[in-house]
């Protein structure tokens, strides 16, 4: 499966000359991030769970200057107790 204009050929996670795709294209040093490639939004906060970022701060996180993402990056931590709520499970239906 060839697609045009984009490079080599790839099969099953295999470059066609040989090279074995990695994380490379998720590196980029001259932006840092908090991204652990775990996307997912959690539908009551807002917030993705594997980084804790916003949705709009995820869509303008390449424009941000370092100041604004070092800021952010030190927030996150403090927005991790919003996810451990949990909405109650076996307990919660015991007690109805």
């Amino acid at each position: 499966m060839a697609i045009s204009g984009i490079g080599p050929q790839v099969e099953h996670g295999i470059l066609a000359q040989g090279n074995i795709l990695n994380d490379e294209v998720w590196i980029r040093p001259e932006v840092d991030s908090p991204c652990v490639k775990l996307c997912v939004i959690h539908p009551e906060e807002r917030l993705c769970v594997g980084c804790l970022r916003t949705i709009e701060e995820i869509s303008v996180w390449s424009r941000l200057t370092p100041e604004a993402r070092a800021e952010i990056i030190a927030d996150l931590p403090e927005r991790a107790p919003r996810l451990r709520l949990r909405r109650g499970g076996r307990a919660a239906r015991l007690d109805r």
